[in-house]
């Protein structure tokens, strides 16, 4: 996993010399794309969401696209549309921004269910389908959405199946103030991310993301994944548990953060890590325990210290 962890330490390094003092977002993003999986970033605005999208995009040298979701947005503006040649007398497809290989989607709380539903096809597929005609993605595909918190006026939540469709759910939070300040020093004369240079190229990274696959995962690690997520579908506080998909999350991204600490097999620490981060967004709360209060993050961290963690011998790699 040699390959894996110097293509990964490249990118952070790269992106951290612009997103400044938030080490654990830029190593769960890196996470995320050596599992061509796709991020909601759900935090205020102002805090470096549109920033973290390029600067990865920059460090990797892949096409990027902004989507900006409005409340008027239609689902053919971000998957495209067919118009009418008259050269050619022939229908022609226009691409919308979704052709691209790194697409931030931003603020898409505030579209409609309808235009977020856009996006389906794109992120699991990664292809989209316009008038019956199917259009393929270019790998490396990655989907960075953007949401404000659902108690701003003017957002839409997103509806379940569209949540669980992103691999990890994170927030960036605002700097400290020794950070801050250095954030001031750097943008004195220009934004860092106009000196910032591609590292990584794309050829590298899908072959990063097929080694992290192979990755050995010890059966009671599995185990461990399966009984942690199957404790939030019995969870009495929880009105929906995460599915089989949420299991494979965890799977994957523990296989990309041992790959990053330069191991050859997943730990129980990679499963407890990544759990807040892959398994709230797809957790649904009871009316009852949301009266309460409850949050599916509390929820999540009772499960982490009532289910056993598997202890014993952890065999070597394959």
């Amino acid at each position: 996993m040699s390959n894996v962890q110097a293509v990964g330490q490249r990118l952070i390094e790269n992106v951290e010399r612009v997103i400044i003092g938030k080490h654990d977002t830029v190593t769960l993003s890196v996470v995320g794309l050596l599992c061509q999986g796709h991020l909601l970033i759900e935090d205020v605005p102002g805090v470096g969401k549109t920033m973290l999208a390029k600067a990865i995009a920059k460090s990797i040298g892949c096409v990027f696209r902004r989507i900006q979701f409005t409340p008027d947005m239609l689902p053919s503006d971000v998957t495209g549309v067919r118009i009418f040649d008259q050269k050619t007398g022939e229908f022609v497809f226009q691409p919308g921004p979704i052709m691209a290989q790194i697409v931030l989607a931003d603020e898409i709380n505030r579209a409609t269910p309808k235009t977020q539903s856009a996006l389906l096809e794109a992120m699991e597929e990664r292809q989209v389908t316009v008038d019956g005609e199917t259009h393929h993605l270019s790998p490396p595909f990655m989907v960075i959405a953007t949401q404000n918190p659902i108690e701003y006026e003017g957002t839409f939540p997103l509806p379940e199946a569209q949540r669980d469709r992103f691999l990890l759910r994170i927030s960036i939070g605002y700097p400290d103030p020794k950070t801050e300040v250095s954030i001031l020093e750097d943008q004195q004369i220009r934004h860092p991310l106009e000196t910032i240079e591609q590292v990584v190229g794309a050829d590298e990274l899908l072959t990063a993301q097929t080694e992290v696959r192979s990755l050995y995962v010890d059966d009671l690690v599995k185990s461990y994944i399966v009984d942690l997520v199957g404790q939030t579908r019995r969870h009495d506080d929880v009105y929906l548990g995460a599915s089989p998909r949420g299991s494979l999350t965890l799977y994957r991204a523990a296989q990309a953060r041992a790959a990053l600490d330069g191991r050859t097999y997943v730990i129980p620490d990679d499963v407890k890590y990544l759990a807040p981060y892959a398994l709230p967004h797809r957790m649904i709360v009871s009316p009852s325990a949301r009266i309460k209060d409850v949050s599916a993050e509390s929820i999540l961290r009772d499960m982490l210290n009532s289910v056993p963690v598997p202890g014993g011998v952890v065999k070597s790699a394959r």
